[in-house]
């Protein structure tokens, strides 16, 4: 059940280290203004969080969504891409 899946952005990630990525970024409580969700209000933890979205279909969606949202879109005051024009 290996297929390649060349277009799918989360091929290769863990549910783990999407949910990393995203506490890195936003925060619990960023990520809880995004998502509401209990696991990421009260005493949250990788772990706990990871319990409750592999068992809570919506909300994994939701951090997957997110997740594929937040690289698409730099993070505000970062630096713009590089300019790919040649002359």
């Amino acid at each position: 059940m290996s297929e390649e899946q060349p277009n799918n952005p989360l091929h290769g990630l863990t549910l783990e280290a999407i949910l990393t990525a995203l506490v890195e970024r936003y925060g619990w409580e960023g990520l809880a203004k995004r998502i509401p969700a209990r696991s990421f209000t009260y005493d949250p933890s990788i772990k706990s969080s990871l319990i409750f979205l592999r068992r809570t279909p919506w909300a994994r969606d939701k951090v997957e969504r997110l997740y594929i949202r937040s690289r698409i879109r730099p993070r505000r005051g970062s630096a713009p891409p590089p300019d790919t024009k040649t002359p």
